[in-house]
């Protein structure tokens, strides 16, 4: 029990660290007008595909730039990289999701000034980014309907603290046995105000729908401040 207790003590006293640079990080944002946004999902879930899509259809509008969370490697910010859009890779050396000390430290790698959203593209998970406050608007989870539809009910936490989330791979419904009604129920029963949206990135369905919800979105927080 002893034991326990510090366990609890230890992530309670982590999780206020992370929450006072948070505060720290909302108000950099803020005080830029620019949107930020966690965009959190499994590995494969199609994370950093759903921004390949979605740079081309924002540039017109807005102008983005993009932080990678990886426990290794720089693959996703090279692929981001070729849209021409300003991108920082952060590599955990091991830890299962990015935390707001972690992002403060690239902040000042931007031009706050030419830049209207930034996506924070988290580490591939559905548990630990739940918790760990970054300091952006809201959250939006990537969810690949082959795996499965259980995971809302699984992984309830997160659902409930977004305010978005995709459900990726829609071309592959036939191939699987997913259940789309089940799965959207349980979204709403987890989270009635959450906006979804059904998309493939391989032949471009929904892709509208999503990025006109995210350029509103930016418009409307820049709009606010202004």
């Amino acid at each position: 029990m002893e034991s326990n207790r510090r366990e609890i003590e230890v992530m309670a006293n982590l999780l206020g660290s992370n929450d006072l640079q948070a505060d720290v990080n909302r108000t950099h944002f803020r005080k830029n007008n620019c949107l930020a946004i966690n965009v959190i999902g499994s590995p494969g879930s199609g994370k950093t595909t759903l921004l390949e899509k979605t740079l081309p259809l924002l540039s017109a509008e807005l102008h983005v730039g993009v932080i990678e969370g990886d426990i290794f490697t720089n693959k996703d910010a090279d692929r981001i990289a070729v849209y021409k859009v300003p991108v920082i890779q952060i590599n955990t050396g091991g830890a299962c999701h990015l935390d707001s000390k972690m992002v403060s430290k690239v902040l000042p790698e931007f031009d706050w000034k030419a830049l209207d959203l930034m996506v924070i593209e988290n580490v591939g998970n559905l548990v630990c980014p739940a918790d760990f406050d970054l300091g952006e608007a809201f959250k939006v989870i990537v969810l690949s309907i082959v795996e499965g539809d259980d995971k809302p009910s699984k992984y309830p936490v997160i659902f409930r603290n977004a305010q978005a989330v995709v459900l990726n791979k829609m071309d592959l419904e036939g191939l699987t046995d997913v259940n789309m009604d089940h799965m959207k129920r349980d979204i709403r029963q987890i989270n009635p105000d959450i906006q979804i949206f059904e998309v493939s990135c391989r032949n471009g369905n929904g892709l509208t729908e999503w990025v006109n919800w995210l350029t509103q979105k930016a418009k409307d927080f820049k709009e606010f401040k202004e």
